[in-house]
């Protein structure tokens, strides 16, 4: 991988459930991906999530142009896949303002916020009570 430290990028935050996903594109490359310093496909193992962390790109026609480099925390693989998705949706779009409205359309640039719920006091889980017995 080429040396990214001193060209100039777009920045943009992906979130979904805990993870978070901080995405830089370089206008400058052949449309390699890398996240946490390994080759996209090597993070993302299955072809589900190559699929969620590709899709902004296939919908800009831009799977050939540019570097992404992404840094990922939190959650399991799959709400880092959703949150990295975001984030390149919001790069391309600080790129082209005229994705908007097909961004919008697929569902690219809203942010899923359902968390796990807390659990509560004399309950085993969120809402799940103990069982009841009569005697």
């Amino acid at each position: 991988m080429a040396d990214t430290k001193k060209l100039p990028y777009i920045y943009a935050v992906g979130r979904r459930k805990t993870a978070v996903a901080r995405v830089r594109y370089y206008k400058k490359g052949e449309g390699e991906i890398e996240v946490n310093g390994q080759p996209f496909d090597q993070y993302f193992d299955t072809k589900e999530m190559h699929s969620i962390v590709k899709s902004p790109l296939k919908l800009a026609n831009m799977l050939e142009e540019g570097k992404i480099t992404i840094r990922v925390v939190g959650g399991g693989k799959k709400s880092q896949s959703e949150s990295v998705r975001l984030g390149i949706a919001r790069a391309l779009l600080k790129l082209n303002e005229d994705l908007r409205q097909t961004f919008k359309e697929s569902g690219y640039l809203t942010r899923d916020s359902r968390k796990k719920e807390r659990k509560k006091p004399g309950l085993k889980r969120a809402r799940r009570a103990p069982q009841w017995s009569k005697r």
